[in-house]
């Protein structure tokens, strides 16, 4: 565990490499975006303790290796992809099938009664189910 000491020299050293830009933003989905990547970059410091610039200035990563990483988040993309689209086409019965419900009228209750009832000249047996 770091001391109090180390810790606070560590912090410093790491703040002092950060920069700091301020951008005014004309479009709030750039904005979005721009947010997304900044936390992006901060989830994969924490995960990997380095920034992507150093990660590739001391060469713990070479061209196949990024080649590679983009491939595999493209093939997680299309995976995304079919996902969503399958959502999609879930939902898109569930509603079909909600706007074709149609409940039945007060006057289909004779028909609906008598679906299990015996046809005229039968006799419904004791026991038989209505």
């Amino acid at each position: 565990m770091l001391s109090l000491r180390e810790l606070v020299k560590w912090l410093t050293e790491h703040l002092l490499k950060m920069k700091s830009k301020t951008i005014k933003f004309r479009d709030p989905v750039v904005e979005n975006v721009v947010d997304k990547f900044v936390s992006r970059s901060d989830v994969g410091f924490k995960k990997y303790g380095q920034s992507m610039h150093n990660e590739r200035i001391t060469k713990q990563k070479d061209l196949a290796g990024y080649l590679n990483d983009i491939q595999e988040e493209l093939m997680d993309a299309i995976l995304y992809i079919q996902a969503a689209r399958e959502e999609l086409a879930d939902e898109t019965i569930v509603e079909a099938n909600k706007a074709s419900f149609r409940p039945p009228h007060p006057s289909d209750a004779e028909n609906i009664l008598s679906v299990n009832s015996p046809l005229p000249g039968e006799e419904l047996e004791y026991g038989s189910p209505v």
